[in-house]
């Protein structure tokens, strides 16, 4: 029985886990999202151009929520930091998906925070997030999906202030 395997049969077999990315997703992301506490898409649209986070941005009821375009790397993490500086007093979510793999990370004032379980994301989530976490849409699937990169920065300066203004009146 050993006359069937040829002479020159070799293979490796590696001391790390890392072909099993096939099966498990790769480590790089797939879907970078930022969950946000600000009510609308504009007020989201704007940060992002201030911050130079180039996302596809949509309202939810639970706040809007920008779909990250850059999200090799170390992006994801620095989108999240420079929009949660800009958003002072308030907290952001980024969560990624690589593979099967979900991960939540909290940011507030451009600094990382503690880990959240993605599951108690997906808990309370409106059903077109959940969809858009799992997979099973993407942003071109959801209405109402504005471009952060079509804003100028001077345009988000004027958009934020003007929304400002339109508080302010409203107290």
């Amino acid at each position: 029985m050993s006359d069937d395997l040829p002479d020159d049969l070799s293979f490796e077999i590696p001391d790390d886990l890392s072909g099993l990315d096939a099966v498990g997703g790769g480590t790089e992301p797939t879907l970078a999202l930022l969950l946000t506490q600000v009510a609308g898409s504009e007020p989201l649209v704007a940060v992002c151009a201030l911050a130079q986070v180039a996302a596809d941005v949509v309202a939810s009821r639970i706040g809007a929520i920008a779909v990250l375009r850059e999200r090799a790397g170390t992006a994801p993490a620095e989108a999240a930091a420079a929009v949660s500086a800009l958003l002072t007093g308030s907290e952001v979510v980024l969560v990624t998906r690589a593979g099967s793999q979900l991960s939540a990370t909290r940011y507030e004032g451009g600094e990382r925070g503690a880990d959240i379980p993605a599951g108690l994301l997906l808990d309370s989530a409106p059903q077109d997030l959940e969809d858009l976490i799992l997979g099973e849409k993407t942003v071109a699937d959801l209405a109402g999906v504005a471009d952060s990169t079509a804003m100028s920065r001077l345009g988000a300066v004027r958009a934020l202030k003007k929304i400002a203004k339109k508080m302010r009146k409203e107290r």
